[in-house]
């Protein structure tokens, strides 16, 4: 089975889960800025902070998912998806990414490229990365090339039941063209099965806030916000089981439905201002936190340098020590052949 893993609001869901992926059932609360280390730790991957939550066993260590999708929902505070599983409650619903997932994957294999895709069709950010390059070359990504796909023969408009939406209101073809790329996403990867049967796992990150858009236009009371949640949890139940056919069932999908994240988005990365930052925050000039690398990396450079210098040692003083006419091959050579001439 594939793991599906939805978050519905101030709950996180787990609706199927691979033997190699072990979630106890239990009401565990779970900290909103802890969802990519349990994406990372069900993947294999260490994390910098030990995870205590006990919802997350061990697993199997030798059989890791072949793929994580995490797939973020704004604007709606549960979506009521066709499977039930197990649920968590979610304390503190703050932003994140999978951006340390992403560079634990480029790291342990920048060699296989593999699949890499962080998308957010309505503000247009896209990150490709490895194959992904060649497999979603056709993906629409921009607001243009959103509308122009809906209105092709073969989109999702051709077979789904709108219901209270309208094909002529921006604000519903925004949420429709969402639903597109999660169609397109998997029919690509179709065409490419193989890249899915390799030994590198691949990342896919989505945001949607289609959904959102719709609850401000019509209200979250409207027909058209009940039948766009309604169409949506079909969606992501469809496109789950799309994607865990294409990866054999060892796939990890997570659903992040979310009503308003509590904190902006804060990133883990250093900027021109830290040094600014760092002053006003540590006014006594105190030392950096302990690193557990860090009797790793300063090992690694004493002994480096200590078998340098007793290298260097060694050879000056058998350089010093060397006698030109009897140890030295030069010489040798240039005396035989004196003596031959």
């Amino acid at each position: 089975n594939v793991c599906f893993l939805g978050v519905c609001g101030d709950e996180f869901s787990v609706l199927r889960s691979p033997q190699s992926v072990v979630f106890r059932d239990g009401s565990w609360p779970i900290p909103g800025e802890r969802i990519p280390d349990v994406a990372a730790l069900s993947m294999g991957f260490s994390v910098e902070d030990d995870l205590s939550w006990p919802g997350l066993a061990v697993g199997d260590l030798f059989h890791r998912p072949r793929a994580t999708v995490l797939v973020t929902v704004k604007g709606v505070d549960k979506l009521t998806l066709p499977v039930k599983g197990i649920s968590y409650p979610i304390e503190n619903a703050v932003p994140f990414s999978l951006d340390s997932v992403a560079n634990a994957i480029h790291t342990l294999f920048s060699e296989e490229t593999p699949v890499v895709l962080q998308l957010a069709p309505s503000e247009e950010r896209v990150y490709m990365v490895g194959k992904a390059n060649s497999v979603f070359e056709d993906l629409s990504v921009t607001l243009r090339q959103l509308r122009n796909r809906l209105f092709q023969d073969n989109s999702i408009l051709s077979s789904l039941p709108l219901n209270s939406l309208s094909r002529n209101n921006e604000v519903d073809l925004l949420f429709l063209s969402e639903l597109q790329v999660l169609h397109d996403i998997a029919s690509l990867l179709s065409r490419h099965k193989h890249l899915a049967k390799d030994h590198s796992p691949d990342l896919y990150s989505l945001e949607l806030s289609g959904l959102e858009e719709v609850g401000k236009r019509y209200g979250e009371d409207s027909q058209q916000f009940k039948d766009a949640s309604q169409i949506l949890a079909d969606s992501l139940q469809k496109f789950a089981d799309e994607m865990f056919n294409l990866y054999g069932g060892n796939a990890v999908v997570e659903v992040v439905a979310v009503k308003a994240f509590n904190l902006p988005v804060m990133r883990k990365t250093r900027s021109i201002l830290q040094s600014s930052q760092s002053e006003t925050e540590n006014p006594y000039n105190l030392a950096y936190p302990y690193n557990y690398n860090y009797s790793v990396i300063f090992n690694i450079i004493l002994w480096m340098m200590i078998g340098l210098a007793l290298a260097v040692i060694v050879i000056s003083y058998n350089l010093w020590n060397m006698d030109p006419g009897y140890d030295s091959i030069i010489y040798r050579m240039t005396n035989q052949k004196i003596r031959m001439d």
